[in-house]
Formats: structure tokens, sequence, C-alpha cells
């Protein structure tokens, strides 16, 4: 830099460049805010174009001194700029970060939705198959265990018992059917014995059947 006293000559003498003071304004703007940010090589291209308006100013030379200041203010201006781009693109970073983590947050979430409703409908479905499977173990056991034509009386049995079990009828209410096969050791439905062989008629109709279940109906046994 020139002295001081070389400047106050020459100021005396001639009215200082109109760039002079901007260049050194904007230069010392620019280097308080962004010199955190490096770029040392900027500052001193700065630095070394004022220096240069100063020798030719010191020389009296003030159109090539115009020129250096000019040079100077431009430089700091591009400087300027160049920071406040950098500055953008890092914050379009963080902001084009942040959406990414915020796809990612919802990517996740939804996957995990779509898992656990995979999970639900496939446990469902096992469940289905589980109680189908149950059924139709249900159902082949039926088709295999032979229906009964005879049954022996056990303590404590009475004959809506006897026509509920799975290989008489499988409904309590037909019951009247073992009895009439039965009334020649039947006398009172109420009243059977252990050890009693009662038939049980198989050859019977739809309507020895309603007609056993109305009968039922209106004369109810425990």
């Amino acid at each position: 830099m020139v002295s001081v006293l070389a400047l106050n000559l020459v100021s005396c003498a001639q009215k200082l460049p109109r760039y002079r003071t901007e260049a050194l304004v904007k230069s010392s703007a620019v280097r308080l805010q962004w010199a955190a940010q490096g770029r040392d090589e900027e500052f001193a291209s700065i630095t070394d174009a004022l220096e240069a308006g100063d020798r030719f100013l010191e020389r009296g030379k003030l159109s090539d001194a115009e020129q250096y200041y000019l040079l100077a203010l431009r430089k700091a201006e591009f400087v300027e700029q160049l920071f406040v781009d950098e500055q953008l693109r890092l914050e379009a970073q963080k902001l084009k970060a942040e959406e990414e983590r915020r796809e990612a947050e919802r990517q996740r979430v939804l996957e995990e939705k779509n898992r656990k409703l995979i999970e639900e409908r496939e446990l469902a479905a096992r469940e289905i198959s589980r109680k189908a499977a149950k059924a139709a173990a249900r159902e082949k056991e039926r088709e295999v265990r032979p229906l009964a034509v005879a049954h022996t009386v056990k303590r404590g049995e009475t004959l809506p018992q006897i026509a509920a079990r799975p290989d008489v009828y499988g409904d309590a209410l037909l019951w009247p059917l073992i009895y009439r096969a039965n009334r020649d050791q039947i006398r009172d439905p109420k009243r059977i014995w252990p050890g009693q062989l009662l038939k049980i008629p198989r050859n019977v109709g739809r309507d020895d059947i309603a007609e056993a279940r109305r009968y039922a109906q209106e004369r109810r046994l425990p």
C-alpha cells in the first residue's frame, strides 16, 4: 500500500478516483462477510488491484488508477456473487438432502405398512386354511365313522343324549325315533336303564324326522 502521506499529497492536488472508495468499501465488506469461507486467492487478487491503483494514483495517473480501482470493485463484486452462489448451492444441497431423508422415511413407513398388511393377509389366509382343514378333517371323520344301528345305554344317559351322538343322529330332537323303535322295552321315554340295547332305526324318511321333531318339542325330556 502507498503511504498515507503520499495519498494525502495526491489528494490535495486532485480529486480521488470515484471507484476507489467503492472498491475499498466493497472489498472490506466481502472480506468481513466471507473471510471464513477461505478463497484467499480471490482476496489477494482484489488487494493486488487496489495496490496497483494506489501506485498509479501516487504517480498522478488518475485514468490508470481508475481502471484498477474499477477492476478491484468488479473483482470484489464477483467474489461476493461467487460466495452467494456457493451459499445458495449449499442451501440447495441441504434442502435436497432433507427432502431425500423425508422421502426415505416415507418409503420406510410405506414399506412397513405394506409388510404388516402382507403379514395380516398371510395370517388370515393361514387361519382360513387351518379352519378349512379342520372342517375337512371333521367331515372326513364323520364320513369314516360308521353309523350305529344299536346302542347300549350307559349310566346317566337319556334318549335325547343318545340321539345327539354323532354316530346316532347328531340331533337331540330325534329321540322319538329311538323310543318308537324300542317300545317293547321302553314304556316311559324318561326312564331307560343302563345295559339296555336299543335299536337305532336307519330307514326313516323326511316325514318320520319331521314328526319326531314335532313330538320332541311337544314333550320335552330332561
